[in-house]
């Protein structure tokens, strides 16, 4: 690992593409670039180490990495890019000392004037925190656990707000295998800001379904570019609004489609979990992964059960 580590290092230094910019661009890029929060003391260290070592940043002062909660209160600036992994777990808690001088924890809800629903649910949270933190032409690309594109209550509302007030343009479905927590299924949502209007800012949310019979693990098969790169390609990031779907009637194996607001709007919930590809595990025996593939993917299902189960049991 720490030779790996040495390489890139060494390949980032030696790049000379790194090496272009003029004074002005580089105290812009050292200072005014790049925020974040980050409340885990370790994982803000290492966030931190990369920075500098890439030039961003300073050693003393202003770190530019606060790590204060984002959720406690409205974000002091907007900005123009938001690209966000928020942390997975269905409820925001907070741990405090009882009269015993036994640890508990509780629930955390956020009331924030800026929020469209106050719930403890963390991850529809930061989706509502990260929207309050764009810009007017602001953009972001947030991965989100399944549950935030069909719960209800809360869910349903921010998902309404989201389709009125941003273009939610495209939701990329993940594969399971991918994270360090086992059992994880999860999605990539691309929204931009919009200004205020009485019409939905969405028309239509393009998907690409990568989870549908694809298998990937961390080690054995761990995802690469390499895999996304058609997903790059059909978002088009070039000419959005010329993308072409690679679905169609005649194309049932198309992981490429789109569904206008207004279907969206009228289905239950306003429920953004769609998915049409046949699993083909189940209809074809013949063509199943590899054993050692088939037992990560069981052992992640039973892992993901049995966090459900003890959420629920705690609640």
């Amino acid at each position: 690992m720490h030779r790996r580590w040495r390489c890139a290092a060494h390949e980032f230094l030696t790049n000379p593409e790194h090496h272009t910019l003029d004074r002005d661009q580089k105290a812009f890029l050292k200072r005014r670039t790049f925020h974040g929060n980050e409340i885990v003391a370790g994982t803000r260290r290492l966030c931190l180490m990369n920075r500098f070592l890439h030039g961003i940043g300073e050693m003393t002062g202003e770190t530019l990495i606060s790590p204060a909660d984002a959720l406690v209160a409205p974000p002091p600036e907007s900005f123009d890019y938001v690209l966000a992994n928020p942390p997975f777990g269905k409820k925001s808690s907070m741990s405090f000392t009882n009269a015993e001088g036994e640890q508990e924890t509780d629930d955390l809800t956020y009331n924030r004037q800026d929020f469209w629903a106050t719930t403890s649910n963390k991850q529809l949270n930061f989706v509502q925190h990260i929207r309050a933190m764009l810009k007017t032409t602001g953009r972001a690309a947030v991965v989100v656990p399944d549950n935030v594109l069909f719960e209800g209550g809360a869910g349903e509302t921010i998902r309404r707000k989201l389709l009125q007030t941003t273009d939610l343009h495209t939701i990329l479905r993940l594969p399971t295998g991918i994270f360090y927590a086992q059992g994880v299924k999860a999605n990539v949502i691309f929204f931009d800001n919009r200004p205020a209007s009485p019409d939905p800012q969405t028309s239509k949310v393009w998907y690409y379904d990568y989870r549908t019979n694809v298998h990937h693990t961390l080690k054995q098969k761990p995802l690469t570019y390499a895999h996304l790169e058609d997903f790059v390609a059909c978002y088009n990031p070039v000419d959005r609004h010329g993308r072409k779907p690679t679905w169609s009637d005649e194309a049932e194996d198309g992981r490429w489609r789109a569904y206008e607001c207004e279907e969206l709007l009228s289905r239950d919930k306003a429920s953004l979990d769609l998915f049409w590809l046949r699993d083909a595990s189940m209809t074809d025996l013949n063509n199943l992964p590899d054993p050692d593939v088939l037992v990560e993917e069981i052992m992640e299902n039973l892992r993901s059960a049995l966090t459900h189960f003890e959420a629920a049991s705690s609640s």
